[in-house]
């Protein structure tokens, strides 16, 4: 058995998924790649061919019709053979000698039948515009170097969350949560990094830097004019996120609940932001269905979503004038460098 599968999910990616791979091959025959041409018009079916026929024994191709970025990790989650299942996108790449000693403690958990759910490394914003580069790591949040359980994590910064970049899930987990991600969704990701937190007992942190998540193509997802224009399918997601569980009753242990409410009212928090700084009106009534939809499916969870940031701004914003939210917006982004 392979140790650990990547799913890499590639549309009209010819210009860059090169990089991305080449960082994964690192791994040898520990590692399977899953390269995932989700209907791409350029030459990514190509050069993913290209690969696999160089590496049949790490490379595997599957050629599909456009699904979406959800698709396509959900598509690289079913052929994966590997103990462990970690989706890196195209555009991104991993640091090669992080990656040489997470193979080798996933291993180490293997060859001595320890049951780890959830490995988690840090990140690193890759900032193009500018040359700089941002960390997120979890020191002083999780232990280091050794097996725990969701009572012995600490509190979470607001820029600490566990995004998907710094997750590597064992692949029985999230084939057991039923973890099935939207076709044609952008933002699938805040799903993939929640819906299977209540079915990981274990976790294990490494302090290297291993994601590198590149930052400032005008096109990317994070961008907030593009944000702005996908917003119907943000509001989806925030909708399935809520949908997902009714906290805190639904999850086993208290704090891992408080970190999934912490988490979610982020999310709630930036949609209703990008819903109020486009000043229209049609989107200002969005934001009012949106947080209608919550109070009456779960007036509980409606209720801690409104206080789920612990003062550090109100869900959903309130009477802020829009300009001043944006400044707000922009100040988070220059100093936590999120997108």
């Amino acid at each position: 058995m392979k140790i650990l599968s990547f799913g890499v999910p590639c549309y009209n990616s010819e210009a860059y998924m090169r990089k991305c791979i080449d960082s994964l091959l690192v791994g040898g025959e520990d590692v399977e790649i899953i390269i995932v041409d989700d209907g791409s018009k350029d030459g990514t079916a190509a050069i993913a061919d290209e690969y696999a026929a160089a590496y049949p024994e790490i490379i595997k191709v599957v050629h599909q019709e456009n699904g979406g970025h959800g698709e396509a990790v959900n598509t690289g989650l079913r052929n994966a053979n590997g103990l462990y299942y970690k989706v890196v996108d195209s555009d991104d790449w991993l640091d090669e000698e992080s990656l040489k000693k997470v193979i080798e403690v996933l291993k180490s958990f293997a060859v001595n039948r320890k049951r780890v759910d959830l490995m988690i490394c840090n990140y690193v914003y890759e900032h193009v515009e500018d040359g700089t580069s941002k960390t997120i790591r979890y020191t002083h949040v999780l232990p280091e170097d050794k097996v725990f359980g969701w009572n012995q994590v600490g509190r979470f910064r607001v820029d600490q969350n566990l995004l998907m970049h710094s997750l590597i899930y064992r692949t029985k987990v999230l084939r057991e949560s039923g973890l099935e991600l939207p076709k044609h969704t952008f933002y699938v990701d805040n799903l993939f990094a929640y819906i299977p937190l209540p079915y990981v007992r274990s976790l294990y942190y490494m302090d290297v830097d291993l994601y590198r998540y590149y930052i400032g193509r005008s096109d990317q997802s994070v961008n907030e004019t593009v944000m702005i224009g996908r917003i119907d399918q943000q509001i989806r997601v925030n909708k399935m996120m809520f949908d997902a569980y009714s906290l805190p009753d639904d999850v086993f242990n208290k704090r891992l609940s408080q970190y999934m409410m912490s988490y979610l009212a982020m999310i709630c928090l930036v949609t209703s932001i990008m819903l109020t700084i486009s000043g229209t009106e049609e989107n200002k009534q969005k934001r009012k269905e949106l947080w209608a939809y919550f109070k009456e499916n779960d007036p509980g969870m409606y209720r801690r979503l409104r206080v789920g940031l612990r003062g550090i701004a109100s869900n959903p914003p309130g009477v802020i004038s829009s300009s001043l939210m944006r400044k707000g917006y922009h100040l988070a982004q220059k100093i936590y460098k999120f997108n």
